[in-house]
């Protein structure tokens, strides 16, 4: 176990505390190919009427994607992108309370998420795909999600995978916070995802996890998303994306431990209680005798 570093992240409604508990960012994907079998994309009042329900289970934030980045996707054209969550950001806007994050690669996707209300860009591809997102973040002073991604989703899975995947990963993010900064973000923006699942091999997805101190040094928050991912299943002898709930119970009590502020998940109720419990162990012994 390690002591998470404090941070507040400035939003436009509100600043998140990050440390003192775990935050967890609800997966909402209005997408046809999702690769945990969520995808929502023909009804975008079905994926509202999700995001509101996270919110009633106890998620801090909902994050909206419309492309899918599982191993072999394709990018979508802007046009698609939009098409998809503009209609869930219209109906959210209004009922919903907790932040809202746009995961998209695309600054003008970012940009007409924002307009509806998104307070946070993650941008899977970590400026890579596309640096003038960092544009967008700056001019709308939003927080920025920098993910590792090695290659991109089509080939991720094909590609050789690095030799020494923390090094890969500590470089990768280090270059694009370069990229963002050089931009003009503040660093207490910018929010850190090692890409758990992305361009990783089985083995590295589990030494990412045990490693995650050595990304906090790069002096950022962390966010990680193990939820229902394929390492998940292959440990669980090949369980289908939807019954890997204990096993992402126990890898994002892993990720908690290890250091991560953000919680990337598609099981909100059950990870609260996870999390909850998880961070009691944080806690230095007077003040967990406290809350008993």
């Amino acid at each position: 176990m390690v002591q998470r570093k404090k941070f507040r992240l400035r939003l436009q409604s509100r600043t998140l505390a990050l440390g003192e508990r775990t935050l967890l960012m609800g997966v909402v994907n209005a997408t046809p190919d999702s690769f945990s079998g969520d995808g929502l994309h023909q009804d975008a009042q079905a994926a509202a009427e999700r995001a509101l329900d996270m919110e009633r289970a106890g998620a801090d934030i909902i994050d909206i994607g419309g492309e899918s980045t599982r191993p072999g996707a394709e990018w979508i054209s802007v046009e698609e992108e939009l098409s998809r969550v503009i209609p869930v950001l219209k109906m959210l806007r209004g009922r919903l309370k907790i932040p809202v994050s746009i995961d998209t690669c695309k600054p003008e996707v970012a940009g007409a998420a924002a307009e509806l209300g998104a307070e946070i860009i993650n941008d899977v591809t970590a400026l890579r795909r596309d640096p003038r997102i960092a544009e967008v973040a700056r001019r709308r002073n939003l927080p920025l999600i920098l993910m590792h991604m090695r290659g991109e989703p089509r080939t991720m899975q094909r590609a050789p995978f690095a030799r020494d995947v923390m090094r890969d990963v500590v470089a990768g993010l280090r270059k694009s916070v370069g990229v963002a900064r050089r931009a003009g973000l503040a660093k207490s923006q910018l929010v850190l995802d090692p890409g758990i699942g992305f361009g990783k091999s089985f083995a590295q997805n589990y030494e990412l996890i045990a490693r995650l101190p050595e990304l906090a040094r790069l002096g950022s928050p962390i966010l990680a998303g193990p939820s229902r991912k394929g390492f998940i299943g292959r440990t669980l002898g090949g369980v289908p994306e939807n019954e890997r709930i204990f096993g992402t119970a126990a890898a994002v009590t892993a990720c908690i431990l290890q250091g991560a502020h953000i919680v990337r998940v598609h099981d909100v109720p059950e990870m609260v209680q996870v999390a909850r419990v998880a961070d009691m162990l944080l806690l230095p012994a007077a003040r967990r005798r406290k809350k008993i």
